[in-house]
């Protein structure tokens, strides 16, 4: 099967760790991969945003991103991006049409479904081009949790709900995103569940582990914006030294640089002033973006990886230090009801409750047997449910779906019509 999948900001050649650079370019890299390893042949699109791009990468085995001109070639946040975004279904029609017509078209987040059904319609006006997408975040959810705060563009609100309800198929990460489509209109029958995936053989217990000073040290890990709640967890130092527990250390793990150059990047100054008003920045390391590869040594050396957004979508975070033995606190919001089971791999906390937050450090680290339990059962539970080719499997097959209906005639492309 020949796969396009187009994701506009998140390419799977990024650095992780910055303000539009994390869960999805993972996704969307792992997931190519696999697919490539169960025979599937699988072209990334994505938008060119340096000018020294070359055209095309060959990123792994059966996989190729090819760079698209589509607006200036700079970084632009992802919220900017969408006067770009027919220019970007052209230029990826336009390559189908050199001779590299795919049997699908999986589009990555909302902006992308509109490029994806762009270029379907435009090169199969017939809907013979079955159309896929997943969202990895919707808007109506992120408005709920930040109001007047959320950037996303006005259009949002009516496009996103329209690629869902036009797409072929919608591919949902986790059991609490189906109710969030329902609700936007999109019919269960055309609804998929395929979560994100992990690593495993990169993130594993056994392997090189970070020397760690004398505190016990938990870690959050990931991008550095407001909504991740690494401030919750930051305030949650502030009872544990309260009750005389200054025996802990708190790792920040991401950014738009690294620990040298995170005076750069406004989240992290912002965190940084936060642990000083707080009395605590002498039990907060701030760590700066760490490449993939690095990550598991370090994860091996922490009791605990918190993860307490106020809303996540799915969260592969969670998934990396189960897999590498680690138990996990978790925020009961989004996917995370779904990876981390509570009691089993790890616990669960209210959102936004710095308290409970405390009171479950506190408890694995005073209970290092309970902890390393919760750690064996997170990396079976890791390996067992989410690898990524039992993910590119369930991948596969909402394509087969999708390509068995009956091609249905396509209206004008998505964002000229709208």
């Amino acid at each position: 099967m020949k796969v396009a999948m187009i994701s506009e900001h998140a390419s799977p050649l990024a650095a992780l760790g910055g303000v539009d650079a994390g869960g999805q370019n993972v996704h969307v890299a792992a997931l190519s991969s696999a697919l490539a390893r169960l025979g599937h042949t699988v072209t990334v699109y994505t938008r060119r945003d340096d000018p020294s791009l070359p055209e095309r990468v060959d990123a792994a085995p059966g996989v190729e991103v090819v760079h698209v001109t589509a607006g200036p070639a700079e970084v632009i946040p992802k919220d900017d991006l969408l006067p770009y975004i027919p220019a970007l279904g052209a230029g990826v029609a336009a390559d189908w049409s050199g001779g590299r017509r795919p049997d699908v078209v999986h589009g990555h987040f909302w902006m992308s479904g509109l490029a994806a059904i762009d270029a379907a319609r435009s090169v199969a006006p017939d809907g013979s081009i079955p159309v896929l997408q997943t969202f990895h975040a919707l808007g109506t959810v992120k408005r709920r949790h930040q109001g007047a705060a959320d950037t996303s563009p006005p259009e949002r609100e009516r496009l996103e709900p329209w690629v869902g309800r036009n797409v072929d198929r919608v591919i949902a990460t986790c059991s609490d995103e189906v109710f969030e489509l329902r609700a936007l209109g999109v019919p269960a029958a055309a609804i998929s569940v395929a979560p994100c995936g992990v690593d495993s053989d990169l993130f594993r217990p056994d392997g090189p582990t970070e020397e760690a000073g004398e505190r016990t040290r938990i870690a959050v890990v990931g991008r550095l914006v407001p909504r991740k709640g690494v401030g919750t967890t930051i305030t949650a130092l502030v009872q544990l030294k309260r009750s005389g527990r200054t025996d802990i250390e708190l790792l920040v793990v991401g950014g738009a640089g690294d620990a040298g150059h995170l005076a750069d990047d406004p989240e992290a100054a912002r965190l940084s002033a936060l642990a000083r008003e707080l009395g605590v920045d002498d039990q907060v390391v701030f760590r700066g973006r760490i490449p993939q590869p690095e990550l598991p040594r370090i994860l091996r050396s922490c009791r605990a990886v918190v993860c307490a957004p106020w809303y996540e979508p799915f969260g592969i975070v969670p998934l990396e230090a189960m897999a590498c033995g680690v138990p996990v606190i978790a925020a009961m919001v989004g996917g995370l009801i779904d990876t981390v089971v509570d009691g089993l791999t790890g616990l669960h906390v209210p959102p936004c409750d710095p308290g409970a937050i405390a009171r479950a450090i506190e408890h694995l680290v005073d209970h290092p047997d309970e902890a390393a339990a919760l750690g064996r059962a997170g990396r079976a539970r890791a390996r067992r449910r989410y690898s990524w080719d039992r993910i590119a499997i369930a991948t596969a097959k909402a394509y087969d779906e999708a390509m068995s209906r009956q091609p249905v005639p396509s209206r004008t492309g998505a964002v000229r019509s709208r």
